[in-house]
């Protein structure tokens, strides 16, 4: 019985289901595509912070932009000289289309508070759909400066620290999860490694390497010491108690390799001297990581989950998020001014052009930095 009665419940939907196909098309409404009308004139108009007398003041701008207006505008120009399309142009309507402050007020404010695509569209009537210079290696100047300014910090010989963060992935794919998912985290993420200096510019980045790899998994793929290796990275001299060094180092902590070119504290140190030093070696290795908290608190989409599902596109908002950090940086000369003594002994960190090594091997060149420093 009950499956005769299981046969006539199946027959009924299957003639509900043929009675639904014969009854005709659907009654679905079918026309032209709707337009929104957005005034893009209109909300160029009401750009406060660019009118003459804006409304707002130039405090109020670097705290929502991030950046000054000046620097702003250089790079709205900028934009525009690279691209068309951060310029005024009109559709074949010959309607007027959105204007480079408008564009570039929206990619910069997706960027300081992670809104989503959409977010800004009632205000600045833009849809959804809708640099190497800043991330160049350190020049023989750079190196200069640098191993100057960390010399009077009492690290001579230093380029500055490096270490990792993590961003997390929110819509990472299903079968990309257990690739990206670390055990202490829980959650997806993708490494972005990192150099730092004194004034937390970033010298280095390297991102996209799957969350659970640890720093050293994340270093052998890096390309830091590429141009080192090639001799096309400027020569760095220094000396300490006596004894000259011919490589820069960088501050790590613990889990980087015993490298020539790490410099690392000392575990439980006994004796005055090595907490002196642990002491200041851990103060000094922070600079990486007021970075990184400095960015995260610069571009608020790097410390929100990333909603995107492609990898390259979130490593172009990362690179972005960089050049921009850096940009800021040089604009508000945020460089450390290190007193110049005339009566004070020169330092004893040079920085020279680099030399190009002829002859030997990739492994010779590596095994460079593998040699220990004091040792």
């Amino acid at each position: 019985m009950e499956h005769i009665a299981q046969q006539n419940l199946l027959g009924s939907i299957a003639r509900q289901l043929i009675d639904t196909l014969n009854s005709g098309p659907s009654h679905r409404q079918s026309g032209p595509r709707r337009c929104i009308q957005r005034h893009h004139v209109g909300a160029h108009q009401r750009l406060d912070y660019f009118a003459e007398n804006p409304l707002y003041p130039e405090r109020m701008f670097h705290t929502r932009f991030r950046m000054i207006k000046h620097l702003f505008l250089c790079i709205a120009n900028a934009l525009s000289e690279w691209s068309p399309y951060f310029t005024l142009r009109a559709d074949c309507a010959n309607r007027q289309g959105l204007s480079p402050l408008q564009k570039c007020t929206s990619k910069i404010r997706l960027l300081a508070y992670g809104t989503p695509a959409d977010g800004l569209d009632e205000y600045l009537k833009i849809g959804k759909s809708t640099t190497r210079e800043y991330m160049h290696a350190p020049t023989v100047d750079d190196v200069q400066r640098l191993l100057q300014v960390n010399e009077s910090r009492g690290f001579p010989g230093m380029l500055g620290s490096i270490d990792c963060m993590h961003w997390r992935w929110k819509n990472c794919p299903t079968a990309w999860k257990g690739q990206f998912t670390r055990g202490d985290y829980g959650v997806p993420t993708i490494t972005l490694e990192a150099v730092a200096s004194h004034d937390l510019r970033i010298w280095h980045a390297f991102f996209g390497v799957p969350g659970p790899n640890n720093d050293i998994n994340v270093l052998n793929q890096s390309p830091l010491f590429i141009e080192a290796l090639k001799g096309q990275a400027p020569q760095v001299q220094f000396s300490v108690n006596g004894r000259q060094y011919n490589t820069g180092y960088y501050l790590a902590d613990g889990i980087y390799p015993e490298w020539a070119t790490f410099v690392k504290s000392i575990k439980a140190p006994q004796m005055e001297k090595h907490k002196l030093y642990a002491l200041k070696q851990e103060g000094r290795r922070k600079d990486i990581e007021r970075a990184f908290g400095v960015l995260q608190s610069r571009f608020n989409i790097v410390h929100r989950p990333s909603r995107l599902w492609k990898r390259k596109s979130i490593g172009r908002i990362m690179k972005a998020c960089v050049i921009l950090h850096n940009m800021i940086v040089e604009d508000e000369k945020e460089m450390v001014e290190v007193p110049i003594d005339l009566n004070e002994q020169g330092g004893s960190s040079i920085a020279l052009p680099p030399e190009v090594l002829v002859g030997g091997s990739f492994k010779y060149y590596r095994r460079l930095l593998v040699i220990k420093r004091y040792g």
